[in-house]
């Protein structure tokens, strides 16, 4: 009991006071950060910011997930397309939606801030759709729709891919569409395309660029061969991450821009390889998330990184010193974190182009699992299931 007790007193001498310097209007971004949010909300708001530097000071691989209609919001013309371009974002994963919504205004649709107290019977009467508090006309999806039927016709879409294969594509596709159309902001598939930022999509039919899959083959038939390799997907995610581990800094960092099936995606590549495969791993080194969700209700969307460590998700290091839950809404937060982190020109390195790199992260890995293949074949049985059946008689 002694030692516990000097031990809380020395660590609570050492810790930093609540004392904030008066605002007077000339301080930087960071300087404000760093003084004016010492508590609460602030305080987990202040040390995302942190977490955020030192994943760039220590070279880490950064993976980031995206939820929600954040492409509907402009986050990423505000936020993601600056990262991407400075280096920063090595891997991506999101939703079909936001990939959707994103193409809307490369083909000079407008999304429109609309008050989401007007009445929902009456905008369906005007096929005006609403997300929350923006609004757009039924016709900018016809013509999306149209727009992605015929794109993933092409002769270079007719094979089984993976859902990074598939984006990567896709942001080539669009990026001489673009091209075409004179677009000022780019789409953020033809902005990963540029870097070569794989584009994970965890539930990739559950977004409207795969309903147009759904329709095409229904009408193709067999001359339509696309086909999403959800096996091969989830592989290629952990090689990613296998090979980061084993390249470059040896650093892995996670950015979780709100929860979802793109949080989970990301994360399961530790497990996979540890657990399932037989590749040690010690999960991702920095750990940083901005949800609005309690973390008190089981859900993966906002379970925090040390319920994630015991899935081997994230390293002990990230628990004990580079984890932080921001409890907020992220487009309250990210647009100011995003203006301070780069208002540093070091913040900015060449883009890892983990893209050019598929084969041979899948190579490395592969190499890895056959050395665990005699384990991992004793690891197909069970008692019970496989044993053979007895004679009868």
């Amino acid at each position: 009991m002694a030692n516990a007790r000097s031990t809380v007193m020395r660590d609570f001498a050492k810790a930093r006071s609540a004392d904030p310097k008066p605002i007077t209007g000339k301080e930087s971004a960071v300087e404000l950060l760093q003084s004016a949010f010492p508590a609460f909300v602030g305080r987990q708001e202040r040390i995302g910011f942190e977490l955020m530097q030192r994943s760039m000071e220590q070279d880490c691989t950064l993976f980031v997930t995206l939820s929600g209609a954040m492409t509907p919001a402009g986050l990423h013309q505000s936020c993601l397309l600056p990262l991407i371009e400075r280096g920063i974002i090595s891997a991506l994963t999101t939703t079909g939606a936001n990939l959707y919504h994103d193409a809307h205004r490369v083909i000079g649709h407008a999304l429109k801030e609309i008050n989401p107290n007007a009445g929902d019977l009456q905008l369906r009467l005007a096929r005006v759709i609403r997300i929350y508090d923006l609004g757009f006309f039924e016709e900018v999806l016809l013509d999306t729709d149209r727009l992605f039927s015929a794109i993933i016709q092409k002769p270079e879409f007719q094979r089984k891919m993976t859902t990074a294969e598939f984006h990567y594509l896709l942001g080539k596709e669009m990026a001489a569409l673009e091209k075409a159309l004179k677009v000022k902001v780019p789409s953020l598939l033809s902005t990963c395309h540029k870097h070569a930022v794989p584009i994970f999509v965890g539930a990739v039919q559950d977004g409207s660029i795969f309903l147009n899959v759904v329709k095409l083959k229904r009408l193709l038939g067999e001359a339509f061969k696309l086909e999403i390799d959800i096996n091969d997907d989830v592989y290629a995610m952990a090689a990613f991450q296998h090979y980061a581990r084993h390249h470059y800094s040896k650093r892995l960092a996670v950015w979780m821009l709100g929860g979802g099936v793109p949080k989970n995606y990301t994360l399961q590549g530790e497990p996979l390889l540890d657990q399932i495969l037989n590749v040690r791993t010690d999960g991702f080194d920095i750990d940083v998330q901005f949800c609005v969700d309690p973390v008190d209700n089981g859900a993966l969307s906002s379970c925090p990184a040390s319920e994630g460590h015991t899935w081997g998700k994230v390293s002990a290091e990230c628990v004990e010193a580079n984890s932080v839950y921001v409890h907020t809404d992220l487009t309250a937060v990210f647009p100011w974190l995003t203006h301070a982190l780069l208002s540093d020109s070091k913040m900015k390195r060449a883009p890892r182009r983990l893209m050019d790199k598929l084969g041979e992260a899948l190579a490395y890995l592969d190499k890895d699992v056959q050395k665990q293949r005699k384990f991992l074949m004793s690891t197909l049985t069970y008692e019970g299931i496989n044993a053979p059946a007895k004679k009868r008689g």
